[in-house]
Parts: C-alpha cells; structure tokens; sequence
C-alpha cells in the first residue's frame, strides 16, 4: 500500500509542484475552445454567404 502511494507521489511529483502546469493547461484549452469557435463561426459565415448569394 505505501508502495502504491510512493510510486503514484514519483509518477506525478513534477505535476504537483509545478505551478506553471496549471496555468499551461488553462492556457491550451482556452486556446482550444477559441480554436472551436473560430471553426464555428467560419461555417456560419460560410452558410450565410451561400444562402445570401441565391
């Protein structure tokens, strides 16, 4: 059981004490969702522009 615990405080011991990690990952998925929506709003510009051409 202590041996679980010490391998697991190994394996995410970086994780733990690295506080630019956090904000590293805030930083990836507020760029993904930006990214997201981008793509959305690409698609209904695209949509708009078709059916305003007809």
């Amino acid at each position: 059981m202590i041996n679980t615990w010490k391998r697991a405080l190994q394996d995410s011991a970086a994780e733990i004490f690295d506080k630019s990690q956090k904000s590293r990952k805030q930083i990836e998925a507020q760029t993904d969702e930006l990214y997201r929506q981008i793509g959305q709003l690409k698609v209904e510009r695209d949509f708009l522009a078709k059916g305003l051409s007809r």
